[in-house]
């Protein structure tokens, strides 16, 4: 969940009164929302770098609150404030509206085809008769920021360009041009830069670096030009310097460049509605003339009866669309039956399903409210057995001296064929179609590796070293519907300056003990020789269970140490669980 910090003395004095520190964690929980810290700058920063740092930092008191991950409009003071104070009946919920300019002609924004290669989508608004003072300004950038680490997923899908409309001309033209054709003096810089230059440039620095590989690689990059050719913004990694917004700034461009058109208009629309309270006509942004139209309301229609039903509660029509009017949905009751009409502002992108609608009533009748009923079906809970016996299992293996592990889910193709003797095609592994990383191709398909990184990363640590691990791995398989299936596996390694074979054989009679199998050909368990790439030759016995083979043990072959980084000898144990339940 995303987490908004605000000023607490700042929060109270747009709420319109002061809260305790206990009263204002009851108002967030009646809302649905959680007060995670109460902290200040210095706290974090002393906390955080040490005491020496935090000199000289902010005492303010802020408030940490947790919002859930798709109310975008909560993601500032401004919607925070709003909400609230609908949902108390202290204000109505405001209506959006966009209007076109009392002067001239709407603001252009003109999309060429060359930005189809690169981000072919752009949205915008203008804020006229603004007005900031340095917490607005403040709270204007951050929730940029929020929006751009949520919905947009850091700029890829969407990024934000905020600009002085006094300081450009219209109409602006969004395009894509080579790299070495772009040159502009980008924010907070004091020459210019052709955009090769500014990839190079921001290569090192701390924030903007995280985003350059969105369009490094792309033989055109995108860019805003006013009528003059001044550029506003190379998205989705810098604005210009000559259209920065200030304190002073009156008039506010901002534009949305996108991959994904919906979330752009998502995005534009919490910009405006948010920072429109500001304006010289409140909730009134001036519109752009594009192929998109911005500030959609739409209505949805359900019964009372259904919210009574899913929630728990025995409420009228019209108290149901009252809960849901303080919750920014305006409703009412239609007259027909016991149907309610509720209206879905620009600012509640997070309802899609009449469920949504269900949930904000249950918000706004409050969840302690809800009168407690016995279930109308009794069942009685047990554990699945798969995770019983893997439970009894840890505790008893971790009993004989062995430390567990947990590992990733996830490994290259490296490692659990190449570096363990095996090609790629025999192990039936379920590949990731777009790994984002070398290091996560494949779903594991044994456990071996993960334990032997882990020793990797753990070799100053004194010896042996005697690990186990219990997790599932995942195998083709055509019989399944989704082509796979998990296998819930036991491994155990054992290393130390000699094999210690004896000791992983020890650990497999232990386990057999517990698993209550009788070490006898036929119905208990055996060990016979086998051929292994994994292990050194001779030094490998396959594990029989009445007849059926469920796993191996052995001596690791010195060359599948030497590709983990080990210098020590190892021996390991590995099989499948799933055959004692």
């Amino acid at each position: 969940m995303p987490t908004v910090g605000v000023k607490r003395d700042l929060l109270f004095k747009a709420l319109g009164r002061t809260y305790t520190d206990e009263e204002f964690d009851e108002l967030c929980f009646e809302f649905g929302l959680e007060l995670d810290e109460i902290t200040s700058e210095k706290e974090i920063i002393s906390r955080e770098q040490g005491d020496s740092k935090a000199s000289g930092a902010s005492d303010i008191i802020l408030y940490k609150i947790d919002v859930p991950a798709n109310r975008y409009d909560l993601l500032c003071l401004e919607g925070l404030v709003r909400g609230l104070q609908v949902f108390k009946n202290k204000l109505e919920a405001p209506r959006y509206r966009r209007v076109s300019p009392v002067n001239g002609e709407p603001q252009k924004l003109i999309i060429t085809k060359e930005t189809a290669a690169v981000r072919p989508f752009a949205v915008a608004a203008v804020l006229r008769n603004i007005t900031f003072t340095q917490e607005r300004y403040d709270s204007f950038i951050e929730l940029q920021e929020k929006l751009h680490q949520n919905i947009c997923r850091k700029r890829s899908l969407v990024a934000i360009g905020t600009h002085d409309l006094d300081t450009i001309s219209g109409p602006f033209t969004y395009t894509a041009k080579a790299p070495g054709d772009i040159c502009f003096r980008p924010l907070n810089q004091t020459k210019e830069y052709t955009a090769t230059q500014l990839m190079s440039l921001y290569k090192t620095d701390s924030h903007l670096r995280h985003y350059l590989h969105i369009i490094e690689d792309k033989p055109v990059y995108p860019v805003i030009y006013d009528s003059n050719g001044i550029v506003l913004s190379m998205p989705p990694i810098i604005n210009g310097d000559h259209s920065k917004i200030t304190l002073k700034t009156k008039n506010v461009f901002i534009e949305c460049t996108a991959t994904d058109v919906t979330k752009a208009k998502i995005v534009l629309d919490m910009m405006v509605t948010m920072f429109s309270e500001y304006c010289s006509q409140p909730f009134t942004p001036f519109k752009v003339l594009l192929v998109f139209q911005e500030l959609a309301y739409r209505t949805e229609r359900l019964s009372s009866e259904f919210i009574n039903c899913k929630v728990g509660i025995n409420e009228s029509t019209e108290k149901i669309a009252q809960l849901l009017t303080r919750m920014c949905l305006r409703s009412r009751a239609t007259g027909v039956g016991d149907e309610i009409e509720v209206e879905i502002p620009p600012t509640r992108s997070d309802v899609i399903h009449a469920c949504d609608i269900m949930e904000d009533a249950a918000v706004a009748y409050g969840f302690n409210n809800i009168t407690r009923t016995t279930p109308r079906t009794y069942t009685v809970a047990h554990q699945f057995p798969l995770n019983k016996l893997t439970e009894l299992l840890r505790q008893d293996l971790a009993a004989a001296g062995f430390t567990e592990a947990l590992n990733f889910a996830l490994c290259s193709q490296e490692d659990i064929a190449d570096k363990l003797g095996k090609k790629i095609s025999e192990t039936k592994a379920a590949h990731i179609s777009n790994p984002k990383t070398a290091e996560f191709q494949v779903a594991r398909t044994t456990l071996l590796p993960g334990l032997l990184k882990t020793i990797a990363a753990n070799r100053k640590m004194p010896l042996p070293l005697k690990l186990f691990e219990i997790s599932d791995v995942v195998l083709q398989d055509e019989t399944k519907d989704v082509g796979a299936r998990n296998s819930r596996r036991f491994c155990a390694v054992y290393y130390n300056k000699s094999p210690g074979f004896e000791v992983i054989h020890g650990l497999l009679d232990r386990t057999m003990q517990l698993l209550d199998v009788k070490s006898a050909r036929g119905e208990g368990y055996h060990i016979q020789a086998a051929d292994d790439p994994t292990f050194f030759p001779g030094r490998c016995a396959e594990i029989f269970v009445q007849g059926k083979s469920v796993g191996r043990l052995g001596v690791l072959h010195p060359d599948v140490i030497n590709r983990f980084e080990l210098t020590m000898p190892c021996s390991a144990l590995e099989m499948d669980v799933e055959p004692f339940l």
